[in-house]
């Protein structure tokens, strides 16, 4: 089982990574789009969820990793 939860957490970190890549790319343009409905909402989800979200995956796949959720 700690070996599932190690790899589990490398796969958690993994997906922060290719959240974060996505993320970047799909509301990067909502930054430059010139519509100001545009850029409201590629603020809230550039700068308040996606830390959030990639912070929430890194952290549950380093304590994954490191064996925190032992029984």
């Amino acid at each position: 089982m700690n070996a599932l939860k190690k790899y589990l957490g490398i796969v958690w970190i993994a997906l922060a990574i290719v959240v974060a890549y996505y993320a970047i790319g799909i509301f990067g343009g909502k930054l430059t789009s010139g519509k100001q409905d545009d850029l409201v909402f590629g603020i809230i989800v550039f700068f308040i969820l996606l830390p959030m979200i990639v912070t929430g995956l890194t952290i549950f796949g380093w304590y994954a990793i490191t064996n925190e959720y032992e029984d």
